[in-house]
């Protein structure tokens, strides 16, 4: 009998050792796919440290929003700035400096791409403006729906988050190893925020400020104060971010700005338009934005209020939450274009008389087809949701939660305390450690998911998907056609529209977002494994 215990002791023992020895294999297996699936990227697939979204498996063709040349990258979402930010969380989850090394070439990509005035364009083209004129004359041009993209400006955009990322990430770099090499280029994007922002609090979507493309009979948007894409606020957060590390007065009174911007924005009914002309006026900006209030905007800008309302206690950034519910409930789409309870309000309201306005487009590309917008809910767009669900109640409920908050409960955690920093080591450390980096989810990652990942790296470490977002092939401007509704719902016209759509054949691509998913994935793991055997020891 006593024997007998002990032989299942033992086994016991053998078999928590055996599954320790088989995670830990595992964990080393993830690290070295990690390894070779970065350094296919970064040997391979990079532009001078640099990345667009998609490729095809030979190279021969890429893709960020659109199509781009060679020897071009992007700076927006899922492109230089993003996959700087996975090599940096890779150097944080293995301590591997290969990791590293890569960002610091996404990060020389960035430098090299940075205006003489601070900020960043969509995208950067190594051959210099005399390639990317040509490109905006052909590829940019004629994407039907980016109107954005068919006129070369020459200046630099907060759309999409592009300078306001990439001064970020060079914000992280340069605190990573307080590596003066990168001081100049940080100092030059927050110099360029700071003299971009107008008097008012908010900022243009484009800087240098230009007027000169009228599109279709309308003004020039890019001049416009602009909340579409959350150019206000993460121009506000990116200050924030560097008031915090950096520890500068001078960011307060900027920041302050920025916040006030949505106070003296809101409308008198409680609503937040996307963008506003010099006159504080709602104002359209492409030609499928018409002038016009938006429930959407109207939702986050009161969230963003309510922060803001924690951040300094000042109860002007409140004083109209209850306008703005009232408008959202008022806002409702009637039961009618609800689709059985699936959207709650249109994307546009009209000014004036509060109705849903729904937009459309008729032709087959550019040259030959337009965009209007009425009273009729049906021939959506497809690359623009025409309606959205938004959850009031939740709005309501912050709104309620801040009300009931001491003044000492509500600020306790604000970032824009003027105190001595307290914490363990610098600023700079603090934010390492705890602000933008690790920026991927700690939640548990299984074993079956981590060899399925492995197993899914090609014979060159690469991870291809389907269904990327292609586009056709430059061909020359659009024909002349009758109008037509052929392309009313769909997300690219004829074969002369460079729009993106979904490649919907078994072709397979590589992706930087597939990359970084998986990447991610895989890091979780490692960085736990790791965690578990530090605490064993």
């Amino acid at each position: 009998m006593r024997i007998s215990k002990r032989l299942r002791l033992l086994a016991l023992i053998l078999g928590f050792y055996g599954t320790a020895s088989a995670q830990t294999a595992l964990s080393t297996q993830a690290a070295d796919a990690m390894l070779r699936s970065t350094r296919y990227m970064v040997e391979e697939v990079s532009t001078n440290g640099g990345y667009v979204w998609y490729y095809t498996p030979d190279l021969s063709r890429r893709w960020g929003e659109m199509e781009a040349y060679k020897t071009m990258v992007w700076v927006q979402d899922a492109g230089t700035v993003d996959m700087g930010n996975l090599f940096l969380d890779a150097y944080t989850a293995t301590g591997n400096e290969y990791y590293y090394g890569a960002a610091e070439k996404a990060a020389a990509a960035l430098i090299w791409g940075q205006s003489h005035e601070g900020g960043w364009n969509y995208m950067i083209d190594f051959a210099g403006d005399r390639s990317l004129k040509n490109w905006y004359n052909t590829i940019g041009k004629n994407g039907w729906r980016l109107e954005e993209f068919q006129h070369y400006y020459g200046n630099d955009t907060y759309d999409d988050d592009v300078t306001s990322n990439a001064g970020r990430f060079l914000l992280r770099i340069y605190l990573q190893k307080l590596d003066p090499r990168y001081k100049p280029s940080l100092d030059k994007a927050i110099e360029f925020l700071l003299k971009s922002q107008y008097p008012a609090g908010g900022w243009p979507q484009r800087y240098p400020l230009r007027y000169d493309f009228n599109k279709s009979g309308h003004d020039d948007y890019t001049s416009y104060y602009t909340f579409n894409d959350d150019v206000t606020w993460e121009n506000v957060n990116f200050l924030i971010q560097c008031y915090l590390a950096l520890g500068e007065q001078r960011f307060l009174d900027p920041i302050s700005r920025g916040m006030n911007f949505y106070v003296i924005s809101q409308q008198g009914n409680g609503a937040w338009a996307q963008q506003y002309n010099l006159q504080l006026e709602p104002a359209g900006a492409r030609t499928y934005e018409p002038a016009a209030l938006l429930p959407r905007a109207t939702f986050w800008n009161a969230l963003l209020m309510i922060k803001f309302y924690e951040y300094t206690g000042d109860r002007k950034f409140i004083a109209r939450i209850p306008d703005a519910i009232k408008w959202l409930e008022k806002a409702r789409l009637p039961e009618s274009m609800t689709e059985g309870g699936k959207w709650s309000h249109p994307l546009f309201v009209e000014l004036k008389t509060d109705k849903p306005i729904f937009v459309h487009r008729k032709g087959s590309n550019v040259k030959w087809g337009y965009y209007y917008y009425d009273y009729k809910d049906n021939n959506l767009l497809g690359h623009m949701n025409g309606k959205g669900k938004i959850d009031v109640d939740k709005l309501r409920k912050e709104y309620e939660r801040v009300c009931a908050l001491s003044p000492g409960e509500l600020t306790k955690n604000s970032p824009l305390k003027q105190e001595p920093f307290t914490g363990p080591g610098t600023p700079q450390q603090a934010y390492s450690a705890e602000g933008e980096a690790p920026r991927f989810s700690r939640e548990e990652v299984s074993a079956a998911k981590v060899k399925e990942t492995i197993q899914a790296l090609d014979s060159k470490n690469r991870w291809l998907i389907k269904h990327a977002m292609i586009s056709h092939p430059y061909t020359g401007d659009g024909k002349l056609e009758q109008p037509t509704d052929e392309f009313a719902t769909t997300r690219v016209g004829d074969e002369t529209d460079t729009s993106p759509y979904i490649d919907t054949t078994e072709q397979l691509y590589l992706s930087t977002a597939a990359y970084m998913r998986n990447m991610r994935l895989l890091m979780r793991y490692v960085q736990t494994e790791r965690e578990r055997g530090g605490k064993k020891n």
